[in-house]
């Protein structure tokens, strides 16, 4: 997948929030990537099953079903497939992970602590570590390649398959398990063993800074943090500014992120997307609060339904944004179920945002260009936007 970080997730504790189209961007390390809305949110084990293979989707499933009648394996035929029909973002899971991918989405999960993404050199590089999480008390940093897995090479493999081996999905490897990382700094190249725990997302987190400036982080959009942003855009104090941080965001629910989008827009449109070929729209809710002044912070790691967001309040004149050009993942997949229970989630279209520009390898660029003190920088625009209090 793409831009996520390895985060694992919960094991068989309740299923996750339908995914029916989804960016595959990755929620790294077991996370995953964000799924559009639909207006009936049936499970996805109903959805991936009543998806009809078309295109390169017929192919996989063709070469799943050869495979099995061989008595291989269908997973490894199907992901062989994939690689040759040269869709970056397609992915192939066992019906095991396509469940915990589900559940990561409600925001718990089994892991290490670690958000990465796959470079474009095909390098897997940390993004994020959670403070206080078995990652972070090893020490490993944002920007660390991490290079193996219990000694498996990570170098070129999908990010999602990285993640699995995070998890341990192959043994079904439950909280207190170990994992032993390969990892790189620089000119220094050592080995972890660190011990899988349970995590919990907190994705929404809210602050005040000086000024009357309220900063929003959305780390990643999980079940029901558009809420929690709409919420602390109401518990704001009146008229204060707030800066909306999706650095390092790697997407997520895309029904979420059109929540958060609803807490600035009154209405209207958020992005477009295609499915083979068909047009469709998402629309963000009417009422939301369109006249306090607004920056949003973007980084390398703002992905998919993040970048929808951005998209969304950048070209309908609602904020600011402020930092370095996003990722670019702009691609919509859809799921469909395999002949032995696995789930092929393929490419079928991309998204654009309001005013039309498409984002799927382009990114978006940023109004204010800022690296270093971006965050400070963007409370300091939004302090001049909001004029003498």
């Amino acid at each position: 997948m793409s831009g996520r970080d390895p985060f694992c997730q919960p094991r068989r504790t309740r299923r996750g929030a339908a995914l029916t189209l989804m960016f595959a961007s990755v929620l790294v390390a077991g996370a995953a990537t964000g799924s559009l809305p639909q207006a009936d949110r049936k499970s996805a084990a109903d959805e991936v099953r009543s998806a009809a293979p078309a295109g390169h989707h017929a192919d996989v499933t063709r070469a799943a079903e050869e495979a099995m009648a061989d008595g291989k394996s269908a997973v490894e035929a199907a992901k062989r497939a994939v690689s040759r029909s040269g869709d970056r973002w397609g992915a192939v899971y066992s019906q095991g992970e396509y469940e915990e991918f589900e559940e990561t989405l409600d925001g718990q999960y089994t892991g290490v602590g670690l958000w990465a993404r796959s470079a474009r050199d095909g390098r897997i590089e940390v993004t994020k570590v959670r403070a206080g999480s078995p990652a972070a008390t090893a020490g490993i940093r944002p920007g660390d390649l991490l290079r193996s897995v219990d000694g498996e090479k990570t170098d070129g493999r999908p990010v999602t398959e990285v993640v699995a081996m995070l998890r341990g999905d192959a043994t079904d490897a439950p909280a207190g398990t170990t994992v032993r990382l390969g990892l790189e700094r620089g000119t220094r190249a050592w080995t972890e063993t660190v011990r899988r725990a349970q995590l919990s997302t907190d994705s929404v987190a809210v602050r005040k800074a000086a000024g009357s400036v309220t900063v929003i982080r959305v780390d990643t959009f999980t079940k029901g943090s558009g809420d929690q942003v709409r919420e602390a855009v109401r518990q704001a104090p009146p008229g204060a500014g707030i800066v909306l941080d999706l650095r390092g965001n790697s997407g997520g629910l895309v029904t979420e992120a059109v929540t958060a989008a609803s807490a600035f827009l009154d209405g209207g449109l958020v992005a477009t997307y295609d499915v083979d070929g068909e047009q469709r729209a998402l629309h963000a809710e009417p009422d939301g609060d369109t006249t306090r002044p607004l920056v949003t912070l973007v980084d390398g790691g703002t992905m998919s339904a993040a970048e929808l967001l951005t998209g969304a309040v950048q070209d309908r004149g609602r904020a600011l944004v402020v930092g370095s050009r996003t990722f670019g993942k702009g691609s919509v997949q859809m799921p469909s179920r395999l002949p032995d229970g696995s789930v092929a989630e393929l490419t079928v279209g991309h998204y654009r945002t309001p005013s039309g520009r498409a984002v799927d390898g382009r990114g978006i660029t940023p109004d204010l260009d800022a690296d270093e003190g971006a965050l400070q920088r963007a409370e300091t625009v939004l302090r001049g936007l909001a004029g003498p209090s």
